[in-house]
């Protein structure tokens, strides 16, 4: 498979733009760890190659476990997550996937007890701006180096 476009050079400032969401999520009370599985877990929905290794490498940089990595596919089905994890994994999946079922009822009383209204809208925006780069780098082939 070959590259498409270099969209960081075609278009520097619809990048520097998605760079200003990065730069306001970096400033949230969201954590590190947490942010990198809600990465992780999008692009993994998305089928995208290059942001699943980007996220994680990055997450074994910051001292993510490899087991933990390995079972994000399926964290409903084990016990490695904390609830505050599994509710950002819910939220994820359901923004992701939104064109199915708008994001239910139950999928908001979950994330509800877990994150500040704050937090939520910075979840929120997290969830967004892996999307969008998922688009970015699976339209243009971006590729794992």
């Amino acid at each position: 498979m070959e590259s498409r476009l270099d969209f960081y050079k075609a278009n520097p400032a619809a990048i520097k733009a998605l760079v200003g969401v990065e730069e306001r999520i970096a400033k949230s009370a969201l954590e590190k760890s947490l942010t990198e599985l809600v990465r992780l877990r999008a692009s993994q929905i998305n089928g995208c190659a290059f942001c699943v290794d980007m996220h994680t490498t990055d997450a074994r940089k910051g001292g993510e476990t490899e087991r933990r990595l390995a079972t994000v596919v399926v964290w409903r089905e084990t016990p490695f997550f904390t609830d505050r994890e599994r509710a950002a994994l819910e939220w994820t999946e359901a923004l992701t996937l939104v064109s199915q079922d708008h994001v239910p009822d139950a999928v908001w009383e979950a994330v509800k007890p877990h994150f500040s209204d704050d937090e939520i809208v910075d979840l929120t925006l997290l969830v967004s701006a892996i999307n969008s780069w998922n688009r970015f780098a699976i339209a243009f082939r971006k590729l794992p180096a």
